[in-house]
């Protein structure tokens, strides 16, 4: 667990037998490493971190404390899975913390994306600081630090990396995946028993909808932009395009246009959708959605989400475009 270096003969992680393999080989590692001491988990939700913790309650239980920070900014029903599954059906050692108006008022008016990032993150580090500090007992830091961030980065990964903690905490670091690749880490969690849904989660932006809901963010176009993404996010998985489509998303500009709704005139915001395919994220092609699926979309957006009253598909590939829009 020391090595930062992936072993040239290291078996690929193909199937659940190897998978177990490796489980069961961590599983020791960990009991050895940590002893009887308690481990720190920042617990987002997402594919890398809920794996992390999945591994760590099979090999140490309760002595694992997760911290998951709802910043408000979660898709729709994110927060309420990861207490579902972690808090109630592993029965894990699991503080949940609910600053949604604490991000919100910080962010409010802020309108650039590198400031918006800034806030986001640092409120991170203080709030996970302020809990580590009500523990006793604490000597380890988990983290969902896989092999690609360690080749890309030279060290871990910015979305589960505190290490903008005060030094006087002097953690221990624990990063069992982090010698394996995202596919491998699926492979894993679905041998550990985390839902194909979780497992197989799109990649999310550690600043979440906050930098989908382009220009300074105000409560209203978020719970738009939640509610329009949901059905989104519903109609891929009815139609089989959440398979084939490695990120798909809706953002929602800071201006509105004129509309009609129930006769009368109607100012609302436009929901673009942004629907790409790559490989390595360097650059991506936009995926053909069949016409009838987009107009089913836009008829379910422009009905159900209040504020809404346009739906637009990017077509632009990257580069010129990026994936994100902010």
């Amino acid at each position: 667990m020391n090595s930062n270096k992936r072993p040239e003969a290291m078996q690929r992680i193909t199937t659940p037998e190897l998978a177990k393999a490796f489980i069961d080989e961590q599983i020791q590692a960990i009991r050895a490493e940590v002893g009887e001491k308690k481990v720190l988990l920042a617990l987002s939700g997402g594919v890398d971190s809920s794996v992390v913790a999945a591994l760590l309650i099979k090999a140490v239980g309760k002595q694992l404390v997760c911290v998951h920070v709802n910043h408000g900014l979660m898709r729709k029903g994110e927060s309420e899975q990861v207490i579902e599954i972690f808090g109630k059906e592993l029965d894990a050692n699991l503080i949940y913390i609910d600053a949604t108006d604490r991000y919100l008022d910080k962010l409010a008016g802020v309108s650039s994306p590198e400031e918006k990032r800034s806030i986001i993150g640092a409120e991170f580090i203080r709030i996970f600081e302020e809990e580590a500090r009500k523990l006793d007992g604490i000597e380890f830091l988990a983290q969902g630090t896989i092999y690609p961030d360690i080749i890309e980065s030279d060290g871990v990964k910015a979305h589960h990396n505190v290490g903008g903690l005060p030094a006087d905490l002097q953690f221990r670091l624990v990063e069992p995946l982090k010698l394996l690749y995202k596919d491998e880490v699926r492979i894993v969690g679905e041998e550990l028993g985390l839902p194909h849904a979780m497992v197989y989660r799109q990649p999310f932006p550690g600043p979440g909808l906050g930098v989908r809901c382009l220009g300074a963010i105000t409560r209203d176009r978020l719970h738009a932009l939640r509610e329009a993404d949901a059905i989104l996010r519903e109609e891929f998985d009815r139609c089989g395009l959440a398979e084939r489509v490695w990120q798909y998303f809706i953002a929602i500009p800071d201006l509105k246009s004129v509309g009609v709704r129930d006769g009368k005139r109607y100012e609302g915001w436009a929901a673009i959708i942004r629907a790409v395919n790559t490989v390595d994220a360097m650059t991506a092609t936009v995926e053909d959605i069949p016409y009838p699926i987009l107009h089913r979309i836009t008829d379910r957006i422009t009905k159900e989400v209040e504020g809404i009253n346009r739906v637009v598909y990017d077509l632009t590939p990257k580069p010129v475009g990026t994936i994100e829009w902010e």
